[in-house]
């Protein structure tokens, strides 16, 4: 049975990470920190271990020891990240440095996997033209604006540059489903009956539902055709912030919805008022001064036909089935 780490497991991408893994076969270990809930880690099968990523030397004796013991991994699926945080200092400590230190103490310890695979984002890219919207391809150069982005482009670059074993880069696009937090919020609001739309100007995205970029993942793992690249991944379609909001509005049954498009000046003061009430708490928002260069794009798509055509496979969900999913299951869990 292979071994396989999947790092940031108790976060919403990374329990349907596990849950792909083990239907599988893997023997899957999962890295959360003793303070992280394991709400979504209950199968007898998961193999917890609390890696101490801020501290390189620690982590490598860490490592050394559980390949004496157990052996080394046999892949690598590094999704632990962050996506919101308090500062600029956060973003590249936990995205960049806490990558670096594990790619060099898996390397010290000897424990080098078959392939390490990190989970990255579009972000990396930053939005793409907004004069012809031609999706982003991964030739492109990539030209981050947020500070998300950019610490998830240097942990990219960190990962390119070292020698000690293959890597796969994958980058998301919008990726939603059961138990995401973001996207929830604007469908708790179309619930309610209100539509708020930052910017003028329609925003095209693209999305991925969270078990097709698990399958997805979970597929290039065990790829051995695979390795040394970097792919985009989406459903490979095209929408818009207005279709979206439509979609939900259908499958939740609203007759009626206030639509609003909020000029981005306001935007911008929204974000910086919950990014200082943020401070106060001591807690990140999702709405801050980050996020609004997101927001602000208005090209946020991408070209996924290399990774589907590679793995010979198309994804199972497109945004109105997944959306119908994610919200039978929001209504189920009394969320909505």
């Amino acid at each position: 049975m292979k071994k396989l780490l999947i790092t940031g497991a108790s976060g919403f991408i990374g329990g349907f990470l596990v849950e792909e893994a083990l239907s599988l076969g893997y023997e899957t270990w999962a890295g959360l920190r003793a303070s992280s809930s394991r709400q979504r880690l209950q199968d007898a099968r998961i193999r917890p271990i609390d890696l101490t990523y801020d501290d390189r030397e620690a982590l490598t004796r860490q490592l050394a020891d559980f390949a004496a013991e157990q052996g080394p991994w046999d892949y690598v699926i590094h999704n632990a990240g962050l996506t919101k945080a308090l500062s600029r200092k956060d973003f590249f400590r936990v995205n960049a440095l806490y990558t670096h230190n594990l790619i060099e103490a898996l390397a010290a310890a000897g424990c080098c996997p078959r392939k390490f695979l990190l989970m990255s984002s579009l972000s990396s890219y930053g939005k793409g033209n907004e004069h012809t919207f031609a999706p982003l391809r991964t030739t492109d150069p990539q030209l981050p604006d947020s500070d998300y982005g950019k610490s998830k482009l240097e942990a990219e670059c960190l990962l390119r540059r070292q020698t000690h074993f293959p890597y796969v880069i994958l980058c998301p696009t919008g990726v939603y489903g059961p138990g995401e937090r973001d996207y929830f919020l604007e469908m708790k609001s179309i619930g309610s009956g209100f539509d708020f739309s930052a910017g003028l100007h329609p925003q095209r995205i693209s999305f991925i539902y969270v078990k097709d970029l698990a399958r997805a993942t979970l597929s290039v793992v065990g790829h051995e055709g695979i390795s040394n690249a970097q792919y985009f991944v989406s459903d490979n379609a095209v929408y818009t912030d207005a279709e979206f909001a439509r979609m939900v509005q259908d499958i939740l049954g609203k007759k009626r919805l206030l639509r609003i498009r909020i000029p981005m000046g306001l935007v911008y003061l929204a974000c910086l008022c919950s990014e200082w009430i943020g401070r106060m708490k001591g807690q990140s928002m999702t709405l801050n001064r980050d996020k609004y260069l997101i927001l602000k794009g208005r090209n946020w798509t991408c070209d996924a036909s290399p990774l589907w055509g590679k793995l010979c496979l198309a994804p199972s969900y497109d945004l109105r089935s997944g959306l119908e999913e994610t919200l039978a299951w929001y209504r189920r869990e009394g969320w909505l």
